[in-house]
C-alpha cells in the first residue's frame, strides 16, 4: 500500500492555531501548497486569514480558502459571507468546502438526512463556482462520507482525511486528489504541529492542476 512517502507533492492546512507562520521559511522547507481556514458559517471569520492569505502569496506558495460548513445557517447565508471575507483571486486555488459533523458545536446541534445535506451543498458550490469561477474543492472525513457522500459529487476533487490509513482504504471506490494524512506534522516556520495533505499525482500532474487542466 502507498504512503505519503510515495508522493512528491506535499503541502500544509492552517488556521489561527498554528499562530504566526513564517512563509518563506516554510515555501523553502518544502510547502508546495496551502490550505487556509477563512470563515466559518455566516459570521466567523478566522482571525489569522488576511496575514495566511497575503503571507503565502508572498512567498510564493499557491494557497487556497476553506469554509467550514454550518448546519444553523442557510447556505446562501454562508456562500455570502464567505464571499464578503475573501478576495477574489484568478491565481488562488480553488475554495474549499469543509463538510464535516460538528458534535462539540455548543450552538448548533441539527443533523440533516443526506439529501439535505446534500441539497445544501449543491447550492453553495453552485455559488461558489459563479463567483470564482473555480469548481470548489470538497473535504470530508470518514464519518461524514459515509453518512452522506458516497457516490455523489463525483465531477469535484476531494480530499479527503485519512489518518494514518490510505484513501483508498477507508473511501474505497473515492477518486481523491488530496489526501490529509496527518495532524502532527511539522514544518520549518511553523511552531507546533500543523496538518500535512499530500497531491495524488506527480510534479506535472500538479503543473496540470494549477492550470484547472486536471
Amino acid at each position: 500500500m502507498l504512503t505519503p512517502k510515495d508522493y512528491p507533492v506535499h503541502g500544509i492546512d492552517v488556521a489561527r492555531y498554528q499562530g504566526d507562520i513564517d512563509w518563506k521559511v516554510a515555501a523553502r522547507s518544502g510547502v508546495a501548497f496551502a490550505w487556509i481556514k477563512a470563515t466559518e458559517g455566516g459570521d466567523h471569520l478566522d482571525k489569522k486569514f488576511y496575514d495566511n492569505w497575503y503571507g503565502a502569496k508572498e512567498a510564493g506558495v499557491p494557497r487556497g480558502a476553506y469554509h467550514f460548513y454550518y448546519f444553523c445557517r442557510t447556505p446562501e447565508e454562508q456562500a455570502a459571507w464567505f464571499i464578503a471575507n475573501v478576495p477574489y483571486d484568478p491565481d488562488a486555488l480553488p475554495m474549499v468546502l469543509d463538510m464535516e459533523w460538528n458534535n462539540h458545536s455548543k450552538t448548533c446541534t441539527r443533523i440533516p438526512k443526506p439529501d439535505v445535506v446534500r441539497k445544501e451543498m449543491v447550492t453553495f458550490l453552485e455559488i461558489m463556482e459563479g463567483y470564482y469561477g473555480k469548481r470548489p474543492v470538497i473535504y470530508t472525513d470518514y464519518n461524514f462520507h459515509t453518512d452522506n457522500l458516497e457516490g455523489v459529487f463525483n465531477g469535484h476533487h476531494f480530499w479527503l482525511r485519512s489518518i494514518p490509513r490510505h484513501p483508498s482504504e477507508r473511501f474505497p471506490g473515492r477518486r481523491w486528489t488530496f489526501w490529509q494524512y496527518t495532524a502532527q506534522g511539522n514544518v520549518d516556520g511553523i511552531k507546533g504541529h500543523v496538518d500535512r495533505n499530500t497531491f495524488v499525482g506527480s510534479w506535472e500532474d500538479w503543473k496540470k492542476f494549477l492550470k484547472g487542466d486536471f
